[in-house]
């Protein structure tokens, strides 16, 4: 989710809606932090001092009690405000404030920010002192009897003064404190500067102007949030703070400095960053700094616009919820890593699909087939030079700045009253020429100090271009992106599907659904973008993003979409380059100076100014200023708003009303939303009770999704059989197949890692299968060159151990998923990996979803649907590995003692290429042989040398096997081999059709998928009577218009173009039939009718000239053709040359109006028919168009 419109939901008319404070409860003591001790990669051990271990902090504090809307979770705040617990330092150590910032997501899907103001503070509790001695004097005491008996009790000694060392007579005892406000709006840095301003006061030795009470109760009940579209002046302890907010047509509101999530990691880790957020991969943060993993974290969902993260997010993950980072889902998690950590100490369960970032060495880890992001290039380019504009190097590895700057100290009441002015833009000419010249001068002099603890008056002006500055450069960085988003899904409302009559139906058929024609979005997209949107169709936040715009149609639309709606019609309106859009080249973003002068303009001057704080009714005594320690506060003059702020906020309550009636409908539509995000409250609970409940979610939620990734997978296969018309493959082809079955390989991952004991590599499922094959006692190398492929997981994963592609763990784990698929044998395989109870106890925690045996059954159950349809995943992903085929001629039962005396050869063809001459050995009907993935099958050429006394039989069919995916092949021919019989062929191309598991005797059947058309019968004269010139009409445009279709897919989904050429019903035959019609009689060419008797008797009797010489060109190269294809093949590679030289249509008038032509048809034939024959040129000029790549089993021996 995106947390600007989900705080804008929550957001009441108050700035802030807590103040809390975090510590140390001296009534309850030290407590351990045990959560703390638990986690190698960020946790602590009892080796180290105490003065350097972690204990449990408290709210000591905060106000008001609870609000409506946003009740106050009190555990999950103090996680987030101190993450680590409790520290200690002593006076040696370092002492400098920190700040950070967190986000909380309350179970209505409304956020919060939180800003945490962290100091340290004296301890001066004896019982405190005390303990943390009695703990340092017990360590040192272990420590020295750990160590080698060369050294006695004397020695602890040496101990002392070093680092982590404390002795309460020489050392001062200091304790972490944080101050922290919780705002429904990312202010960022107007929440920053009062935290620090109120800090430093408390720091000072000189007591504020009034009581902190004042301060804070004026920023929780008086100061309102500024309206949309304007800024808002407000006081804090030291100074004038501003705030500002985007107005209705701009970006939402986000502060965290993008600038800096760049410079620390560039431009090209920060888009390879995104595109892992765009498609949902599990992304995992590192850093020392929190506020560097809620910059980056906050940076990236900000840039999704006008999408929402709906997964788990949690950029600051606290050592007692570690256990999420064991969550089987996408997340957006950020971990703190101690000082010397390294990344092979972080043990995580299963990092196959892991983004890992680690944010101080610069470094982002992707996933191994993580696709490019379209323009990526260009994106950069523009990224960068934005960049440079601002002085931020591209490459990244800027060391930023410490997140504990302090916040201007005005002393000077003159200069304050100088820089309220300037803000507001009411310094007349002379005033500010004078604070210009100030200004000069304090920059040319490096500004001496206002006043004793003040800053300089040159450092005040640079920090306000700083910040004006790192604003121009927030929304200009976003609008580059915003715009990428507008130019890839401009055109996204042409293909939502509205089907529901109303909202009830809508919900009623939600899964059986489909919202978006992802096909035809994707067939107008440049080729070089498919692989990255395939795979984002599918995620969620796109999902839900559709699924806000259907029901847009009953209820108001969300704020998030409504806006990039605004903006794309605001586009469309002032776009005069429709070539330039509709070809999709790349354009860069006309708005940035627009943008950045918005916010400029509401930065330089303040628009509104919240009521001072003042004077509250206190009792005597209370307020009293202690230089050093935070004061307790008075809670009954915090614990409400008083009677002066109703009236000051009655105007700004009015000015509410509208939008938040319009935030509340939107919030009832959101709910019935189909995706929703697992409750941060539950997540942020470290109980026992909590965490199995987190665990069973899980449980249900993987099954859950196995169900809808299951069912779509089968609705978009059966899908595109039903509406497939051409001739083409009818099925899931290239991209889209690939996209489907990497989702599910991820689901497989993630479930498999679910529950995982010890990290055994980075693909759980791997690691599994080869603990299975070694408890199995199967561990020998396999052969290499195996005959068969048993169908044990076993005989797999060795196979796949075997494959020379130098795959990872994870590419070998989908490797096995691919091939299992495509076998069918996917869920039985998981099954048997399954049945070793003891190896799954001892794999896996007791949660396990693998230890769930109902959802783990459920869970196979839906992967066993997928064996009612046929995938060739596994033959078209791994293209270069060596596969076994066994090839059987099957002759006409009554000759098959002929198949004894011929020699015959084959040699198949298919997508990825062909297998060259193979000889069939003698007295033999089959060969086996290995070479190179061929792909899908399509054709192949038999052939025989002609030798023995009766070289000559009659074959039925040729089947192929392929020994590794298990697939069946079958070339019907149905024709002589031989001279003297038939067409005196002695080589025939068949065209292939993938028949289903054990089909053979019933090779026109396929598994959910109609057969493909076989090669054509010989008996064609025998059809031809009862066929009409209506009919042969009719099959002429439906073959010609099967190849436009072909061509009109995406290249992606396109068929066998020689199945649409060649097989049953295609141009081939149809032009056949055309010139049969009306044959006279069958005496001129001898007593076999074939078409090319006629073209070379008509082709001899022509005369010579220009409109005559490439049809004899042809036909006389074709005839001198070394190979023997015999009539049937001269005639179909005639016709295939012609088709593709663009000749066809010249040469079939030259054959009608041969005098030839008049002894040997009927008049009623087709061909004497002018406008018969006009027509069919006109069909077959319809192909002119599109560029006709013959195979080359086709086309072989062929010079032209």
């Amino acid at each position: 989710m995106n947390g600007t419109a989900a705080a804008t939901g929550s957001a009441s008319c108050r700035f802030a809606h807590y103040f809390v404070v975090c510590g140390l409860d001296t009534e309850t003591g030290l407590e351990p932090d045990e959560g703390s001790l638990c986690v190698s990669f960020a946790g602590e051990s009892f080796e180290q001092s105490p003065i350097r271990r972690s204990f449990k902090s408290k709210v000591l504090v905060h106000y008001p009690e609870s609000t409506d809307r946003n009740p106050f979770n009190k555990d999950a705040i103090n996680m987030l405000c101190m993450p680590r617990g409790l520290s200690f330092r002593t006076q040696a150590d370092r002492l400098d404030p920190q700040f950070h910032s967190f986000t909380i997501v309350f179970d209505d899907g409304t956020r919060s920010y939180g800003f945490v103001h962290t100091f340290y503070e004296e301890v001066t509790s004896p019982q405190i002192i005390t303990a943390m001695q009695t703990l340092y004097q017990m360590h040192q005491v272990e420590r020295h009897l750990d160590e080698s008996d060369a050294e006695s009790l004397a020695g602890l000694s040496a101990y002392l003064g070093c680092a982590g060392s404390f002795d309460p007579a020489r050392d001062t005892l200091y304790v972490s404190k944080a101050l922290c406000l919780l705002t429904p709006l990312p202010f960022l840095q107007a929440a920053r500067q009062f935290l620090s301003q109120l800090h430093q006061a408390v720091a000072s030795q000189t007591a504020p102007p009034l009581p902190l009470e004042s301060y804070i109760h004026n920023i929780l009940f008086e100061v309102p949030l500024p309206p949309p579209g304007r800024s808002l002046r407000f006081h804090g302890v030291q100074g004038p703070i501003l705030c500002q907010r985007p107005g209705p047509g701009e970006l939402p509101l986000n502060e965290f400095p993008l600038g800096e999530a760049f410079s620390l990691l560039g431009v090209d880790n920060m888009v390879q960053l995104l595109t892992c957020a765009l498609l949902e991969t599990q992304v995992l943060l590192c850093s020392q700094d929190y506020q560097r993993l809620m910059t980056v974290a906050e940076g990236i969902t900000t840039l999704l616009f006008p999408f929402q993260w709906q997964h788990i997010y949690l950029p600051i993950v606290s050592a007692p919820i570690h256990h999420l980072l064991d969550a089987p889902v996408p997340f957006m998690m950020g971990i703190q890593r101690r000082e010397g950590a390294q990344r092979s100490s972080l043990h995580l369960p299963h990092e196959a699909n892991l983004c890992f970032v680690d944010i101080d060495n610069h470094c982002v880890e992707a996933p191994e087939d993580l696709p490019v992001f379209p323009d990526q290039m260009e994106l950069i380019q523009e990224l960068s030079e934005i960049l440079v504009r601002f002085g931020i190097p591209p490459q990244g590895g800027v060391i930023t700045k410490p997140t504990t700057t302090p916040s201007p100290r005005l002393s000077s009441l003159v200069l304050e009253d100088l820089m309220e002015d300037r803000r507001n833009g009411n310094l007349g000419g002379e005033e500010l020429a004078v604070l210009e010249r100030l200004q000069a001068l304090a920059r040319r002099c490096g500004g001496g100090k206002m006043s004793d603890g003040g800053k300089t008056l040159g450092h005040v002006f640079e920090e306000d271009d700083e910040e004006l500055k790192a604003a121009k450069l927030n929304i200009q960085l976003r609008e580059v992106f915003a715009g990428r988003f507008a130019a890839m899904f401009g055109r996204y409302e042409e293909f939502v599907i509205h089907s529901a009559l109303d909202l009830d139906s809508w919900l009623s058929n939600r899964e059986g659904t489909f919202s978006f024609d992802k096909g035809s979005f994707l067939s107008i997209q440049p080729v070089s973008h498919l692989t990255f949107l395939s795979r984002f169709l599918e995620t969620s936040m796109f999902s839900s993003f559709v699924d806000g715009k259907v029901i847009a149609r009953w209820a108001d639309r969300e704020p998030m979409q409504q806006l990039f709606d605004t903006r794309l019609e605001r586009e469309r309106l002032y776009d005069t380059d429709e070539e330039e859009s509709r070809t999709g080249r790349y354009r860069k973003c006309t708005s940035l100076f627009e943008s950045a002068q918005a916010i400029e303009h509401r930065l330089v001057k303040a628009d509104h100014t919240a009521i001072h704080p003042h004077l509250l009714d206190m009792r005597i005594g209370q307020g009293r200023h202690q230089p050093g320690y935070f004061p307790k506060l008075q809670a009954d003059v915090l614990a409400h708003g008083q009677n002066t702020n109703k009236k000051q906020l009655h105007t700004h309550i009015a000015l509410h009303l509208q939008s938040r009636k319009k935030i509340l409908d939107h919030q009832k539509s959101s709910k019935i939303m189909v995706m929703k995000n697992l409750r941060q409250s539950k997540l942020l609970d470290p109980s026992p009770q909590a965490i199995t409940q987190t665990h069973r979610e899980f449980v249900d939620g993987l099954l859950s999704e196995c169900r809808l990734k299951t069912k779509r997978m089968l609705m978009e296969r059966m899908g595109k059989e039903s509406v497939e018309l051409g001739q083409g493959e009818a099925n899931i082809t290239g991209l889209q197949e690939n996209t489907l079955i990497h989702g599910l390989c991820d689901l497989l991952e993630r479930t498999w890692g679910h529950g995982l004991q010890l990290k055994q590599g980075k693909s759980a499922l791997w690691s599994h299968l080869l603990h299975y094959q070694a408890a199995q006692g199967k561990t020998e190398a396999p052969a290499e060159c195996p005959e068969l492929l048993s169908n044990s997981s076993c005989c797999f994963s060795r196979f796949i151990q075997a494959m020379s592609e130098g795959l990872s763990e994870v590419g070998q784990a989908r490797a096995w998923i691919h091939l299992a698929l495509e076998k069918k044998m996917l869920s039985q395989h998981l099954k048997e990996l399954l049945t070793n109870q003891e190896l799954l106890r001892q794999l896996y925690k007791p949660h396990a979803f693998l230890l769930c045996e109902e959802e783990r059954e459920q869970f196979l159950f839906h992967l066993l649907s997928l064996n009612t349809v046929d995938y060739l995943c596994f033959t078209r992903v791994f293209t270069s590995i060596s596969i076994p085929y066994r090839v059987v001629i099957i002759p006409m039962k009554k000759l098959s003692i002929a198949m004894a005396t011929v020699n015959p050869w084959v040699c198949l063809s298919g997508e990825l290429g062909d297998s060259g001459v193979r000889q069939i050995p003698k007295n033999t009907q089959e060969i086996f042989f290995q070479c190179k993935n061929l792909g899908r099958l399509s054709t192949l050429q038999l052939g025989q040398e002609n030798s023995g006394l009766l070289a000559k039989c009659l074959i039925d069919c040729v089947m192929v096997y392929n020994e590794i995916t298990g697939h069946t092949y079958k070339f019907p021919c149905g024709r002589w081999l031989g001279k003297g019989v038939g067409d005196g062929s002695l080589e025939r191309v068949l065209i292939g059709q993938l028949v289903s598991p054990g089909g053979e005797e019933d090779a026109g059947r396929w598994t959910g998928t109609p057969p493909e058309l076989a090669s054509p019968s010989q008996s064609v004269m025998t059809v031809l009577g009862s066929l009409g010139s209506r009919s042969i009409h009719e099959d002429m445009r439906e073959a010609a218009n099967n190849l436009v279709k072909h061509f009109h897919k995406p290249e992606q989904e396109r068929g066998n173009l020689t199945v649409l050429l060649c097989g049953e019903g295609g141009l081939v035959l149809s032009l056949e039939k055309f010139l049969l019609h009306g044959f006279r009689s069958n005496r001129l060419f001898q007593r076999n009718v074939f078409v090319w008797d006629f073209v070379e008797k008509a082709v001899s009797s022509m005369e010579t000239g220009p409109p005559c010489d490439s049809l004899c060109h042809y036909v006389n190269a074709i005839n001198a053709s070394p190979r023997n294809i015999g009539k049937e093949g001269k005639f179909q590679l005639f016709v295939c040359l012609g088709i593709r030289d663009r000749h066809l249509p010249q040469w079939l008038p030259l054959l009608a109006e041969c005098p030839l032509t008049a002894r040997t048809y009927e008049d009623s034939a087709l061909l004497r028919d002018r406008a018969a024959v006009h027509s069919l040129c006109r069909i077959l000029h319809t192909l002119h168009e599109f560029t006709i790549t013959l195979e080359a089993a086709l086309v072989k021996g062929i010079e032209l």
